[in-house]
């Protein structure tokens, strides 16, 4: 077995980026404070061609130094907005017709597993503040909340990971209704 060079995966510039079809998924980051996990958020979307990001509160915005790091570019492909309220922008995605769904360890939360994707549906979700978690306003606001199961000592996970399990999760259950 041998790894592919780089010029052997056949990826897509920037610019066929943007122009491609895109995964019904939009990002949320909710005051997120490492410039780091951003970036992780900004190569997570990438790769799974999600549709967008929002930026919300205190949460850095490119061109952040920790950002580019951990992005590697992506913050070249990847479509994203900075917007002041996290509150004003799920109400603004919810009048387009975007389902919001927190990701967040709450009473009356979807275990991620089970949760069904609708066809043709939009997804909007919201990752919260790394010590914090999603805020009060936000919670009141969302149409659900999923839950990533745990079975540890510890009650959560970093923001990156949580990201990547839930946009992989929901990708594989959109690509699977195609």
């Amino acid at each position: 077995m041998r790894k592919l060079e780089m010029e052997e995966l056949g990826r897509l510039t920037p610019e066929e980026f943007r122009a491609r079809e895109k995964t019904p998924i939009i990002l949320l980051l909710d005051n997120v404070r490492s410039g780091m996990n951003v970036g992780s958020a900004f190569r997570t979307a990438d790769a799974f061609a999600v549709e967008k990001i929002f930026l919300c509160g205190i949460t850095a915005k490119p061109p952040h130094r920790e950002i580019l790091k951990t992005a590697l570019g992506s913050t070249e492909s990847m479509d994203w907005e900075h917007a002041e309220s996290t509150e004003e922008t799920i109400r603004r995605l919810q009048k387009e017709g975007v389902k919001v769904l927190a990701v967040e360890q709450a009473e009356g939360s979807e275990n991620l597993g089970d949760f069904e994707v609708r066809p043709g549906t939009r997804y909007a979700l919201v990752f919260g503040n790394e010590l914090k978690g999603v805020g009060e306003g936000a919670m009141a606001l969302v149409d659900g909340c999923l839950e990533i199961p745990q079975f540890g000592t510890k009650h959560s996970l970093n923001i990156a990971v949580s990201i990547g399990i839930t946009v992989w999760d929901l990708f594989q259950k959109i690509k699977s209704q195609s």
